[in-house]
């Protein structure tokens, strides 16, 4: 079978994201879609001595436009968010480990859109910290016609996709039946039983931002999002 997932991509999203990603063959970034203000598509969170805190990329007020037609035109937040992130973060056990990618991320690089800055750092954060072996394509490369749902079942049948994973949030809208008809199977992901780590700051949120588990648990990482599933939890 070939597993694909579709997703919008998000601004160093949280560990559950990075769950889908390791589960599937193929990983579609689906930015050719409507972008939502105030949404993860541009922000996300941190942990810090004053309690979770937004990190969040400006992005203007235009709201009739694609993920991937939203441009960063003030690269000012950067140095901002790379501030956040040594503040918050600096004493952590590992973050020496990933202090230099960062900094080429934030202090070194220029990006020009939103769907640049978030496919980059989340498809590194997989191959390079992860180790997932992924496939990553632009919904670009495999234009469907259609929208919602219909676009969905275009692009996995592009793909010769016969398994979908989806997050839990879409049962409530995806009709099965759909990608059944289509011979599609769809699989909805389970965010449930993520054992906690050595945490800054308590108490503990599993929510937040990916970074916060890499600087806390560096080549363990894994184990924290799904390597848990396969050996029980870690005394």
């Amino acid at each position: 079978m070939k597993k694909a997932a579709i997703i919008q991509s998000n601004y160093i999203p949280w560990k559950g994201y990075f769950d889908i990603i390791h589960d599937v063959d193929v990983f579609v970034f689906l930015d050719d879609v409507q972008f939502t203000k105030n949404d993860w598509r541009n922000r996300n969170q941190i942990k810090t001595p004053n309690g979770v805190k937004w990190l969040s990329i400006p992005v203007g007020q235009h709201i009739h436009r694609n993920i991937n037609e939203v441009e960063l035109t003030d690269s000012r937040w950067q140095k901002k968010h790379w501030d956040a992130l040594k503040n918050s973060y600096g004493k952590a056990p590992f973050f020496r480990l990933y202090e230099d990618f960062f900094e080429h991320v934030y202090m070194e690089r220029t990006w020009s859109s939103l769907s640049e800055i978030n496919q980059f750092l989340i498809a590194h954060i997989s191959t390079n910290f992860l180790q997932c072996k992924t496939e990553f394509i632009d919904s670009r490369q495999v234009a469907a016609e259609g929208k919602k749902q219909d676009k969905l079942i275009g692009i996995l049948k592009n793909l010769g996709a016969d398994s979908y994973l989806s997050g839990p949030a879409a049962m409530s809208y995806l009709n099965d039946d759909g990608f059944t008809q289509e011979g599609i199977k769809i699989v909805y992901k389970n965010y449930e039983g993520y054992p906690a780590y050595p945490q800054s700051y308590p108490p503990f949120a599993h929510g937040v931002s990916i970074v916060d588990l890499l600087f806390h648990t560096g080549p363990d990482a894994s184990y924290f999002i799904w390597g848990w599933r396969e050996i029980g939890v870690k005394e």
